[in-house]
């Protein structure tokens, strides 16, 4: 290897050891050194590093997340842009994306999160879209590890602090904890913006001659080889070489959305693209490649805001708060004009070429020249060694015979509603303005979250749905139940699905186990998206979530976004009226594997998850959807965590008002802790007048719903007959205060 230099700069020499501290192997660089023909100056070794990193060219995942469905009769733009869109009518459109930052996250809460959230609303706006709502999807370790408190605050504050002082309200989310995450929590941001349907911008570079133009903040030495870090396992040895975490500035946010707003609304704009991972070099490489041009960039011309910046460092930063688009030529003053207005730097630092290069000089010397293709479409693609896990078997082994059943259920609740995982998160979620914009309807601690779309009669339903235990004990069904119950979240408000976004966190792909879940969930996903008839339009993979060679559970997270077509009809969870029915569609059987319940009362993890049946399940949500539609229904809540008692609890004392009581008759044939504490699927707690009971029933035996009259509100008392009853102003102190008590 040799010692590149220009006149201007030194290069490192490259070493066997450099190479390999890029996250390049070495089968990887005699690639690159074929590609080139020569080889690569220290900057070329950094543009690689990065573009052919698992985080920017996904060559583990790429073979798998081909078999997702990614088209249907609503999607206007699928994956492989910053964000998907889909039509919802009267020339709207919506644009939604979820990403991972998992790793800046766990080094720096604060910054990880907040940097997170501007990320992710950039590729939002970048598409011609108006952020108007924000969710995310938390893992932390146990709640009792010594990190977590501090861990949570800081991924709380850091969301809160940027999405509020931008402007745009974080409706809704959730919150797990787990010991699989004491090494590596999972920070998942997701934002949805809407758009005229007919003016959707994309991140492409065409057109020879037209510039190249650098909008937003100045470039710094923060986040460099962010990407990399990304796509890399921690260790104790890793710890002092981990690069700084980007400095998000909401302020700077805020005025860079709305310049981009309003240049949009000229025609300037050929392709725009956000400075996300890998900044300056994947946002110019990545516009090339959709644009089978090539791009010439002047370094010198970036805007900076450290001296003695070298090529290397501004390629490679990932500061925040920077776009870059092509202009049509002869635009360029428009361009500045509009973003002096707001303050923000515009400069001209290249042009599009159509020689399929990716060229950068700095000071009049050129530093990169390598093949578009290269970076993009010849980047590596591996379908890496896939080996189920050898104590599967074990796992998936659970004899309830041998598991005794608590002598008080009455207890058993109130410690499950106690639990962080089930008790209210209203601690995390009062951090953040739910309500800027007046666009929400339904806020924070419902099913899901529900926004209007101004000017219609319409809403959009959002949630964030994943369970990891599930997934860790069969990631096939973990991956279909991960589908169903968002499908569901968004049947219990009245809305049907659009499209998902999905956040993929995994441990390492190069150990087979891990690869094996990674393929099974994606299979489970698939089925459940095909059945249901929902279409991924974007996503993320997030591989590497592990410490010391222990990989987190695998944790498919998804994100579903769904239409009311009349927002007037849009439901709650919460019981309403004394008196009202209560009635359970669906089938409860006896099933404790994976569950809540069987982790904390008996400590296992262990058993298959609940089974699942697609068609029921999409029977069981059409039913709930079309009693919402017809009025029939005052309030529906999904059976998730905990199963049906906690979901009734949830339902006496989730809502704004007076906690309301219920009494409940069983009469199921099975042990009493499954039957309050199972996780079956395909099931919803829903309430109605008692006058319109027999219309749901026809409704029910129609579409071959199982439904059972099981209750009626009121009272000061939720009792289960025979097995519990206790006072429900006590079921919402305990649930009201679980998470509070345990992070003091």
């Amino acid at each position: 290897m040799r010692d590149e230099k220009t006149t201007q700069f030194a290069q490192p020499t490259l070493t066997t050891a450099l190479v390999a501290s890029h996250g390049l192997t070495p089968e990887e660089y005699q690639k690159i050194l074929k590609i080139l023909g020569r080889e690569p100056t220290y900057t070329e070794l950094g543009v690689f590093s990065v573009m052919w990193s698992e985080h920017c060219s996904y060559k583990s995942s790429r073979h798998y997340l081909k078999l997702l469905p990614t088209e249907g009769p609503r999607v206007l733009q699928g994956p492989g842009e910053n964000a998907g869109v889909v039509d919802i009518g009267d020339g709207l459109a919506v644009a939604f994306k979820m990403e991972s930052h998992n790793h800046p996250s766990f080094i720096e809460p604060y910054q990880g999160a907040a940097t997170g959230v501007g990320g992710i609303l950039r590729d939002i706006f970048t598409m011609g879209a108006r952020p108007i709502a924000s969710l995310n999807s938390l893992r932390f370790g146990s709640i009792d590890h010594p990190r977590t408190p501090y861990l949570l605050s800081g991924v709380v504050a850091g969301i809160g602090g940027y999405g509020n002082c931008v402007g745009v309200p974080t409706v809704g989310g959730e919150v797990y904890f787990d010991e699989c995450y004491n090494g590596n929590i999972l920070v998942n941001a997701f934002t949805l913006g809407i758009m005229k349907k007919k003016r959707i911008f994309t991140g492409i570079a065409k057109g020879v001659g037209n510039p190249v133009i650098y909008v937003g903040s100045k470039t710094g030495r923060d986040g460099i080889h962010g990407a990399t870090m990304a796509s890399e396992s921690f260790s104790e040895e890793k710890e002092q070489r981990r690069p700084t975490v980007q400095v998000g500035d909401p302020f700077t946010e805020k005025l860079l959305l709305e310049a981009c707003l309003e240049l949009m609304e000229k025609d300037c704009i050929v392709g725009i693209q956000d400075m996300g991972a890998a900044g300056l070099t994947s946002s110019s490489s990545e516009m090339a490649g959709r644009g089978g041009s090539g791009i010439e960039l002047d370094l010198s011309r970036v805007p900076l805001r450290e001296s003695g910046m070298t090529p290397y460092e501004i390629l490679l930063s990932e500061s925040q708060e920077r776009m870059l688009l092509v202009a049509r030529k002869g635009t360029e003053d428009e361009v500045k004009r509009i973003f002096d207005k707001w303050d923000l730097d515009a400069v001209v630092i290249g042009q599009v070429t159509e020689d399929r290069q990716f060229r950068a000089h700095f000071n009049g010397a050129e530093v990169v020249r390598v093949p578009i293709t290269a970076l993009t479409k010849e980047a590596p693609v591996y379908q890496r060694p896939a080996a189920r896990p050898s104590n599967i078997d074990e796992l998936q082994q659970l004899d309830l015979s041998a598991v005794q059943e608590p002598e008080d259920l009455a207890a058993t609740l109130k410690l499950l509603l106690g639990s962080p995982n089930i008790a209210l998160k209203e601690w995390v979620y009062r951090q953040y303005d739910h309500f800027v914009r007046s666009n929400t309807v339904i806020a924070p601690g419902a099913d899901a979250a529900v926004i209007r779309v101004k000017g219609t009669q319409k809403g959009l339903a959002l949630t964030v749905d994943g369970n990891s235990r599930y997934c860790f004990l069969d990631p096939y069904v973990g991956g279909v139940l991960t589908v169903a119950e968002a499908a569901r979240n968004l049947a219990c408000v009245g809305a049907r699905p659009l499209g998902i976004t999905d956040c993929l966190n995994f441990g390492s792909p190069e150990n087979p186990e891990v690869m094996w879940q990674f393929a099974e969930v994606i299979r489970g996903m698939r089925d459940a998206c095909m059945a249901l008839k929902v279409p991924v339009v974007s996503g993320n993979v997030s591989f590497y979530n592990e410490t010391d060679s222990k990989p987190i559970y695998p944790t498919p997270t998804v994100g579903m976004v769904g239409l009311l077509a009349k927002l007037k009809r849009v439901v709650t969870p919460w019981f309403k009226f004394p008196g009202d029915i209560v009635v359970l569609l669906g089938r409860t059987r006896e099933e404790l594997g994976g569950s809540e319940y069987l982790k904390l009362i008996h400590g296992l993890v262990k058993g298959t998850p609940p089974w699942i049946d697609l068609k029921l399940e999409e029977a069981v949500q059409n039913c709930c959807l079309e009693a919402i539609d017809r009025g029939i229904l005052r309030s529906a809540h999904d059976i998730s965590d905990g199963g049906l008692a906690v979901s009734l609890a949830e339902c006496c004392i989730g809502g704004p008002d007076r906690p309301l009581g219920v009494r409940i008759e069983t009469h199921e044939m099975i042990r009493g802790d499954a039957l309050l504490f199972s996780e079956s699927p395909s099931r919803i707690v829903v309430s109605l007048e008692e006058k319109n009971l027999a219309r749901l029933q026809e409704l029910a035996a129609e579409l071959r719903v199982p439904m059972h009259v099981i209750g009626t509100v009121g009272g000061a008392r939720f009792v289960i007959q025979p097995l519990l009853q206790l006072p429900v102003e006590e079921l919402r102190s305990i649930w009201a205060h679980g998470l509070t008590a345990r992070l003091k």
